[in-house]
């Protein structure tokens, strides 16, 4: 495949989420079953396998550049007050792309990281943020508070209750 971007329509900045926003756009206009005949079911098919092979490609080399478009790296301060003002906006989406932008992380940036992924819901990614922070400052008990919320609030999420609490927040 030469352009998997161009497959999905995008340019190569495009972030994952884009990504992700792109393919299932296509992959709903070209899924084999909306089809009636024999012919045009298998170049839907032939479009899926594409989209398919795209969406892994442009996945593998957005996660590679750190899921941010590509840019120029902040310092890890300007990351970290950029990564702030935005979740105290309630963005922590567009936190987390500021902080992966960073060129060095220090234990306020795993902290920052670990609270940005709290707030999206993504309690066992935030638990190993936090503790790279305590690893890197073992002295602080504030982190290790954070990391043990984190693998409650998993567990938490892992239960019947909590996945359906999901399912109705996400409508």
């Amino acid at each position: 495949m030469t352009d998997p971007f161009g497959v999905l329509q995008l340019r190569p900045t495009t972030d994952i989420e884009e990504i992700r926003q792109a393919y299932h756009r296509l992959a709903r206009l070209w899924h084999p079953d909306q089809f009636h005949t024999q012919e045009e079911q298998e170049e839907a098919t032939r479009k899926m396998v594409a989209l398919n092979q795209a969406y892994t490609e442009c996945l593998k080399l957005a996660s590679e550049r750190g899921g941010a478009p590509y840019k120029e790296n902040l310092t890890c301060e300007d990351a970290l007050v950029l990564g702030q003002r935005l979740l105290a906006q309630n963005n922590p989406q567009s936190a987390l792309r500021q902080l992966l932008r960073a060129a060095s992380r220090n234990t306020e940036w795993y902290i920052l990281h670990g609270d940005a992924l709290m707030a999206m819901e993504q309690y066992e990614s935030a638990e190993q943020s936090y503790r790279e922070a305590i690893r890197l400052d073992p002295s602080r008990v504030d982190y290790r508070a954070k990391a043990l919320d984190a693998v409650v609030a998993a567990r938490k999420a892992r239960t019947l209750t909590g996945r359906i609490k999901h399912l109705l927040h996400k409508k």
